[in-house]
């Protein structure tokens, strides 16, 4: 038993456990689920389906971190590849025999492929400037954090892009089996990830540049190829989210779309249990991490948090979250409830 208390996913999974009850606790209905129109309703596929965005940005920022990194430009990014997509699939309104039809500016498969495209660079810029020019991760994303709001604006002409065309909005609200199609892309791409750094070396590289970057070189690893492509692939994975945000609500906003992404993605991955120094990390955690900010964000929305206060109470949790994971704060009460107590009477009583 006091194996499972010490397992790195005990805590995220009894955290999501907990949310899971207190949103069924208020809500009857939280837990049911029915199957209409061919795919299954109900509130935890709603969750499923929000988190998917979380879950890719989460993914390519644990990787980023595993290395000693930091990526603050997620949310840019995802707007730039939003921004992107909306812009190259438009859905012009013309008359075909006679039937008023949208279609595509571009066909739809090339914005796609831009839209992760642009992602992979952005990442790729990022890598640039922290493993070869040798920019404080921080530093180097937080340029393009700012400029990729700029970038997004100007795709965008400052205005937000509709999208009519229907085929493209199947990518955040269709179904798959059942479930959403978003969720199934965000499954696809942790499966190919666990699989990399499970059943190849990928893994213990990635861990032994963030453990130690300097010894890693001595060993003779590209560390700094690893660093630029963890970046890149972060990126990636921000172009891939870009495209479910701007499927799921069929527009792109350059100056909204993503916005704070990135600070929810690193509270989905330290909550998993990765550390920020560096190292081991967990990707089973870093998905768990983003069903227990996407819990959390429902059951305040839904127990009606005024909206001014929710970002206060979120805080509040995560706080009390990560002080429960601390193997030191939890030893710091174990004592202090362990200390024996004076007898009455005692000069100490």
């Amino acid at each position: 038993m006091s194996g499972i208390w010490r397992h790195r996913l005990f805590w995220p999974l009894a955290t999501l456990a907990l949310l899971l009850a207190v949103n069924a606790g208020f809500n009857a209905n939280f837990l049911v689920l029915q199957w209409r129109e061919g795919h299954l309703y109900g509130s935890l596929v709603d969750i499923l389906k929000g988190a998917a965005p979380l879950i890719l940005v989460s993914l390519g920022m644990t990787l980023v971190i595993a290395t000693r990194g930091i990526d603050i430009s997620v949310g840019a990014v995802v707007a730039i590849a939003a921004a992107v997509a909306a812009w190259m699939i438009g859905g012009s309104l013309v008359v075909v025999d006679g039937v008023a039809t949208h279609v595509s500016r571009f066909p739809m498969w090339a914005a796609i492929a831009a839209a992760i495209g642009v992602g992979l660079l952005c990442g790729a810029w990022n890598g640039l400037l922290v493993s070869v020019v040798g920019m404080q991760p921080i530093i180097a994303t937080l340029i393009l954090m700012v400029a990729g709001r700029g970038v997004a604006q100007l795709v965008t002409n400052g205005q937000i892009i509709t999208i009519y065309y229907a085929p493209y909005f199947f990518i955040g609200n269709g179904y798959l089996l059942g479930l959403p199609f978003a969720f199934w892309i965000a499954m696809a791409v942790f499966a190919v990830l666990l699989l990399l750094t499970r059943r190849t070396a990928l893994g213990l590289f990635i861990q032994s540049v963030g453990i130690n970057p300097s010894a890693a070189r001595l060993a003779g690893l590209p560390a700094r190829s690893i660093t630029f492509w963890v970046y890149a692939f972060a990126g990636a994975c921000a172009g891939v989210a870009g495209l479910i945000v701007s499927s799921t609500v069929k527009s792109a906003d350059g100056n909204n779309a993503g916005q704070l992404l990135e600070l929810d993605a690193i509270l989905a991955v330290t909550l998993g249990g990765t550390a920020l120094t560096g190292g081991r990390f967990t990707l089973a955690g870093s998905v768990i991490g983003a069903l227990i900010i996407q819990s959390l964000t429902y059951a305040i929305y839904s127990l009606g948090v005024p909206p001014e206060v929710n970002l206060v109470v979120k805080a509040a949790v995560v706080f009390a979250v990560m002080l429960l994971q601390s193997p030191e704060f939890r030893r710091t009460v174990t004592g202090w409830m362990r200390r024996p107590q004076p007898a009455p009477g005692s000069p100490t009583a």
